[in-house]
């Protein structure tokens, strides 16, 4: 999808309560494939009940943010007050296996947006959000990872200010912060 010449809507990160799951659940079941919001569950095709429990229940465990079990975070983006999509921050292992960094070192972030919500800015803009919470967490660098076929994903990370890297598996990108 090509960028649109109309304004970027005002786009915002809403904390993951319960009634904001359902209703983003609503949208990534409407707008989005399984396969780009979720892992590949069960033994039908697309959204499946294994899919629907996994989004529920990875929100439900990243709510207790990046200092808690699941060691990350995740809000729903809102576009002009209209749920879009999602974004998460990950805490990064350490080079130690089994640590984590609390201040400083790295975090990763992923990212959705239903179909309709695709080439107007949001997602750039919602990084750029992600990235001022990933400092202020006392991280110094955000890294992402995508496909070397998913060029709309690289082309939003290149805009967003991310360095790219690609192995023939997967694209990597950092951004620097602070």
């Amino acid at each position: 999808m090509l960028p649109s010449t109309e304004p970027v809507p005002v786009v915002a990160l809403v904390d993951v309560t319960d009634p904001v799951l359902e209703r983003l659940l609503a949208v990534a079941l409407h707008d989005a494939d399984a396969d780009e919001v979720t892992p590949p569950l069960g033994t039908a095709e697309g959204w499946n009940t294994e899919r629907i429990s996994w989004f529920r229940d990875y929100h439900h465990a990243a709510a207790a943010g990046l200092d808690g079990p699941a060691r990350q975070k995740t809000w729903a983006i809102t576009a002009d007050g209209e749920l879009a999509g999602s974004i998460r921050l990950l805490r990064v292992p350490a080079a130690r296996p089994g640590t984590f960094p609390q201040d400083g070192g790295a975090l990763e972030t992923g990212i959705w947006l239903g179909r309709s919500f695709r080439g107007r800015g949001i997602g750039r803009e919602a990084l750029r959000l992600v990235k001022a919470e990933a400092a202020a967490a006392g991280a110094d660098l955000l890294e992402a990872e995508t496909t070397p076929g998913n060029v709309a994903a690289q082309a939003l990370l290149r805009s967003a200010g991310a360095e790219l890297a690609a192995d023939g598996r997967r694209v990597s990108a950092r951004f620097k912060l602070g």
